[in-house]
């Protein structure tokens, strides 16, 4: 057998190793496909808190600076209290006031009572008197008819007899009056107890103004996009600082509504950020978005127009960090990461069973 001369020789064999190496990529591509949903339309989100005022004031002291660690309650900003104290002071007083004008009720309320026995006293001495002058003009009438006794003296008991009955009812009026006064203390009673109720909330308010001259940190974790100064005058709601919570970063990845078939909750990922020299990171697949991205847009487009041409969409899937994974809290919120998904793991729900059940991967002290 001839050989081939070494100019048609080697040619050929390295057009044969180019074949053996397309199709060995090819292999190892196919063979990455099956197991394997990648994106890199990824990016690191934490819930980043905004701290912002509740109330009006001017900044006394800023206790941290940018990119400080912070523990959860800890002093961010006082704000000047003079104001507060003074108005919780006023609210103090007034309340004393209040309760101070109750008892004042109150005490009127036992005069009042010792004021009725005595008017009821009275009526009964005032009965009891023209009893006595009926009784005697009763007498008096019987003597008249025999003569003993004479006619002025009849006229002078009637007299006395009419005068009794007067005091009778003038005691009766008293007593009335007496009663009326102490039910009119019970509706100012009543008042003036709201009015206490008002001036005990007035006094919380203020307190919780003063309270909130201090302002403090929702939650753990690092100071960003600190724009407050001492002296100067904040607002409530406006944003003095924001604190990024890096140990609780999560990934949301966009995958393509043509990936998201074989995702299920619970599946294993594989997350590579370039500012980590792409390092490997662990996570598990949480959950899935109720709607595409697109959605989510201030503008969302308007696709019923003659010229439609199909887009894919993509949907937001969220990737929660492994615990134990070293690079897990060292990730910032914006950074864009690649993520892997092993799709082989039947692990939860699909994409359309999690949609439909509104299912979330449950941490129990996070992923594995």
């Amino acid at each position: 057998m001839a050989l081939l001369p070494r100019s048609r020789f080697l040619p050929m064999l390295g057009g044969a190793l180019g074949v053996i190496v397309i199709g060995v990529g090819a292999a190892f591509w196919w063979a990455d496909r099956q197991h394997y949903e990648t994106t890199d339309n990824a990016f690191v989100e934490a819930d980043t808190v905004q701290v912002s005022p509740q109330v009006t004031g001017t900044v006394a002291e800023v206790l941290v600076s940018d990119n400080q660690s912070v523990s959860p309650g800890q002093v961010l900003v006082r704000l000047d209290p003079s104001t507060f104290q003074a108005r919780l002071d006023q609210a103090i007083a007034n309340a004393a006031s209040q309760e101070a004008a109750i008892k004042n009720v109150d005490d009127r309320a036992a005069l009042e009572k010792a004021m009725i026995a005595q008017k009821d006293a009275g009526v009964t001495s005032a009965r009891a008197a023209a009893e006595m002058a009926r009784s005697d003009m009763s007498r008096y009438a019987r003597l008249a008819k025999t003569g003993w006794v004479s006619t002025q003296q009849v006229e002078t008991q009637h007299a006395a007899t009419d005068q009794a009955a007067a005091q009778v009812s003038q005691a009766e009026a008293a007593a009335e009056a007496e009663r009326r006064t102490a039910g009119a203390l019970g509706s100012t009673r009543s008042q003036q107890v709201a009015q206490a109720g008002a001036a005990r909330a007035a006094v919380e308010q203020a307190q919780l103004d003063l309270d909130h001259t201090v302002i403090r940190a929702p939650v753990a974790g690092v100071i960003g996009a600190r724009a407050v100064r001492a002296g100067q005058l904040v607002q409530p709601g406006a944003a003095l600082m924001a604190v990024v919570p890096l140990g609780r970063a999560y990934v949301i990845a966009n995958f393509k509504e043509t990936q998201v078939s074989r995702l299920r909750i619970g599946q294993a990922v594989e997350i590579r950020a370039d500012a980590f020299g792409r390092a490997p990171i662990k996570g598990l697949v949480e959950s899935f978005a109720p709607a595409t991205g697109q959605e989510f847009a201030l503008i969302p487009v308007e696709n019923a127009v003659g010229n439609f041409t199909k887009i894919t969409q993509r949907v937001p899937v969220r990737i929660a960090l492994a615990d134990r994974s070293p690079l897990a809290g060292a990730l910032r919120p914006g950074l864009s990461v690649e993520v892997k998904v092993d799709v082989t793991g039947d692990t939860g729900p699909s994409f359309a069973q999690a949609v439909a059940s509104g299912a979330v991967f449950a941490r129990q002290g996070g992923a594995r």
